[in-house]
């Protein structure tokens, strides 16, 4: 089979079609037909050595798909030969291949309501949206909820993520993102290149997808008792902010995602019932991965890139 590897660090120029033989699936996994695969920062990041989470290369990059069981190993019964599913996988053997091995508590029955290209854009955005704002946010109908790159693939999904929980949703994009996010249900927005964000008030739960100087900034728009939940892992010292939060009596969390069955179940469910939907900016064949990695290093991206056999 095909997989998208790399035998060093750096640019996306590193990124190569390669050959690997097809895996096969052992006891309590299943071996699924990759359909669409999402890109994420993540994958950049790692490409180039900015964060180095799986050693030295070689290493497939790619934490989440969508596709159909080709296989079910022994023990598997809640999936069969043909099912549709969609979920995360840890790299080193990521989901930039042809196939692709994982437990089965690593995925779920694909919403019927959308295609694989959709699908793929959800598990590791969604989920980290997911539980930012409903695990650890805890939202609830009437709250305030401040999402940092509304318009970005975690923040899209979050805007509606939090408005489908019955809250009011800011968000700080540029101007020409503005209609829409109104599209997916934001109540307010900020373009951050004219107005500071840090005069907004009474907001309950903040997700910063930025980092940098975000977080210190943000702490002044949380009431006593918010939540200021970073997503990003790696920027600004998070020791100095976390002070500074317990000071004035909210709270900062250095967020960092623990897929569950249960949350990908979540989603799937929100997705049924209309309440979430992955907006696609670009759909890019998989020998295209390193046009994908330049996109999403512009971080102008609007949704999601997902890459197709």
């Amino acid at each position: 089979m095909r997989v998208i590897s790399q035998r060093s660090l750096g640019g996306p120029e590193v990124l190569e079609v390669m050959e690997a033989d097809r895996p096969s699936p052992g006891p309590g996994e299943v071996l699924v037909r990759v359909r669409a695969t999402g890109v994420n920062p993540a994958d950049w990041k790692v490409r180039s050595g900015h964060v180095q989470w799986f050693g030295a290369p070689p290493f497939v990059l790619g934490h989440e798909f969508s596709g159909e069981v080709a296989e079910a190993g022994a023990g598997v019964s809640a999936f069969h030969s043909g099912d549709e599913v969609f979920g995360w996988v840890t790299p080193p053997h990521g989901s930039n291949a042809d196939c692709v091995v994982v437990p089965e508590t690593s995925v779920a029955a694909k919403p019927a309501v959308i295609d694989h290209v959709h699908a793929a854009a959800l598990p590791i955005a969604g989920l980290t949206a997911w539980q930012a704002l409903v695990t650890i946010g805890q939202v609830s109908p009437g709250q305030r909820v401040l999402v940092h790159g509304a318009a970005g693939g975690v923040g899209h999904l979050a805007v509606q993520i939090a408005k489908s929980r019955g809250a009011y949703v800011i968000g700080t994009a540029r101007a020409g993102k503005h209609e829409f996010l109104r599209t997916l249900g934001a109540d307010e927005l900020i373009d951050y290149t004219v107005t500071d964000f840090a005069d907004t008030r009474n907001v309950d739960v903040v997700l910063d997808t930025v980092s940098n100087d975000y977080g210190p900034r943000s702490l002044a728009t949380l009431k006593p008792g918010g939540v200021l939940v970073d997503v990003v892992g790696v920027g600004i010292d998070r020791t100095a902010v976390k002070k500074q939060a317990e000071a004035a009596g909210t709270r900062f969390v250095e967020f960092y995602l623990e897929p569950t069955p249960a949350d990908l179940t979540g989603l799937a469910d929100l997705v049924r019932q209309g309440g979430l939907r992955p907006v696609i900016q670009e759909t890019l064949p998989l020998t295209e991965a390193a046009k994908a990695h330049e996109l999403s290093e512009t971080g102008r991206v609007r949704g999601k890139i997902v890459l197709v056999p």
